[in-house]
């Protein structure tokens, strides 16, 4: 089928209200070559600015060029703009010990996958694929090359999954440092831990009321900690001091994962919130912590998550209907907007890592081509429009934010990309059989987001994890990649 007929039908699918919207996003956009990185963001690194926080989605956990182009992006903003922290959707136990290897502080780890081997929660993929161990590398290599009184870029994880293991990484840690300590920490978090790390078992049988929930015992110990840090760290130094940090976070990551998993069995909306209402507060921690410490580039956030964590939930029917909040709403609302800077990925078709179902094994799954009057199908007419598969908009700079107005060019783009269009979501589940109810919301994407980058055709990550076997779908399935793609 020629190009003109591709548009053509696409079109067909399109009403009056997307088709004025597509030939907008047409003018406007900025081809996206993925080439050279500097060229294709230029003008997103100026519209970034002097943003602390930088939020970087993806329209699904499974697609190699989000991760790519989000690794790309990470790097600029760490050589150019001095960012130092990448926080990930990802739980704070397994990215610290990446985070000791790429530091060399602390580690007995040879390498990069021994270091990630904590990675064992399901879905392996997200984290443990070739495009996040070729960023982490370049991480390991871009801290071993700066002189010694200079900061190193870190890797932390922000989700509060790890129950169990975080509480024994707190019982391990007040042994050496305050033996009774320890033992009042495992007392009171005794509930749980006879369950393991099978944390949704405590979690409904404490919504039953089978098994007593330790909430204030699960803060005690946090509030017990936080009193004798002064104490903790005149142990060893700077050591001592990261140890205590570490180590306290994992002591809120299980105050606020007790909570979560008693909440799975109530409303949707409460679990949700206290999951993204956590991963802010851990940014907070991470910025004060790195703040605090003679840190000379002070504390400057890049985020690794979903769009539907980073793309602020006030303008989706998540937070219109659903009263569910998300770190990129909770984000902008404690940093400020000028300090904030979002960014979103979409694409049109192609192929994802995902699995049926939870628990399940990943396969590489063809993505259904968009639905019609979705944002993605109006990028997708656009890109055939423009002879662009792949392309960035921007809807705010840095300049924008501090003067509070726009040109009115980017006034029409702001206001066609501001009222409802569906937006599609895929996480570590993807079910095209149900795909406008599963995978769809309403979204007002120029208000959701700073910018956005559109790839038309995607494939899927690349999982270097040989302990699960990789199922190809019907269709023949690329499961290897030339290098430096």
């Amino acid at each position: 089928m020629s190009r003109e007929s591709r548009s053509r039908s696409s079109h067909a699918t399109l009403d009056d209200s997307s088709l004025v919207k597509s030939s907008i996003v047409t003018s406007h956009l900025q081809p996206v070559h993925f080439v050279d990185p500097k060229q294709d963001y230029q003008s997103l690194l100026k519209a970034i600015g002097d943003s602390k926080v930088v939020l970087i989605g993806e329209a699904t956990h499974g697609t190699h060029e989000f991760y790519r182009e989000r690794a790309r992006i990470s790097q600029l903003l760490i050589e150019q703009k001095g960012f130092n922290i990448v926080a990930a959707e990802s739980d704070w136990p397994d990215a610290y010990r990446v985070n000791r290897y790429l530091h060399g502080t602390n580690s007995k780890d040879k390498n990069l996958r021994e270091a990630m081997s904590s990675y064992k929660r399901f879905p392996l993929w997200m984290w443990r694929n070739k495009e996040v161990e070729n960023f982490l590398e370049w991480l390991k290599s871009y801290n071993d090359s700066q002189p010694e009184n200079e900061d190193r870029a870190s890797w932390f994880g922000m989700d509060l999954y790890s129950l169990y293991t975080s509480a024994y990484h707190v019982i391990e840690y007040l042994q050496k440092v305050d033996p009774e300590a320890a033992k009042r920490a495992k007392q009171r978090y005794a509930n749980f831990m006879m369950f393991g790390e099978d944390t949704q078992h405590y979690g409904y049988m404490a919504s039953l009321g089978l098994s007593a929930d330790c909430e204030k015992a699960c803060i005690k110990v946090l509030q017990d900690m936080l009193q004798n840090a002064h104490k903790y760290i005149q142990m060893d130094g700077y050591l001592a001091q990261d140890e205590l940090f570490y180590n306290t976070q994992n002591a809120l990551v299980v105050a606020n994962a007790e909570k979560y998993y008693r909440s799975m069995f109530g409303s949707r909306n409460s679990s949700w919130n206290l999951r993204d209402q956590h991963m802010t507060q851990i940014l907070h921690s991470l910025m004060e912590y790195t703040q605090k410490n003679n840190h000379k580039k002070g504390g400057k956030v890049i985020v690794w998550a979903h769009n539907s964590h980073l793309g602020d939930a006030r303008f989706t029917d998540m937070g219109d209907t659903r009263k569910e909040v998300n770190v990129g709403q909770l984000a902008r609302e404690s940093f400020g907007m000028q300090n904030v800077f979002n960014i979103g990925f979409t694409t049109h078709t192609g192929r994802v890592c995902a699995a049926d179902d939870w628990d399940e094994p990943p396969r590489h799954k063809k993505v259904v081509p968009s639905l019609a009057n979705s944002i993605e199908r109006v990028f997708h007419t656009a890109s055939l429009e423009s002879k662009q598969p792949n392309f960035l908009l921007i809807f705010r700079n840095a300049e924008d934010k501090q003067s509070k107005a726009i040109s009115s060019e980017q006034a029409k783009l702001n206001e066609a990309l501001g009222e409802p269009l569906l937006q599609r979501a895929i996480g570590v589940v993807y079910r095209p059989e149900t795909e406008r109810w599963s995978h769809y919301f309403d979204a007002k994407l120029s208000h959701q987001f700073d910018a956005v980058i559109h790839v038309d055709t995607t494939r899927a990550v690349r999982p270097f994890d040989h302990t699960f076997h990789i199922e190809q779908s019907d269709e023949t399935v690329p499961l290897t990649y030339p290098e430096g793609v």
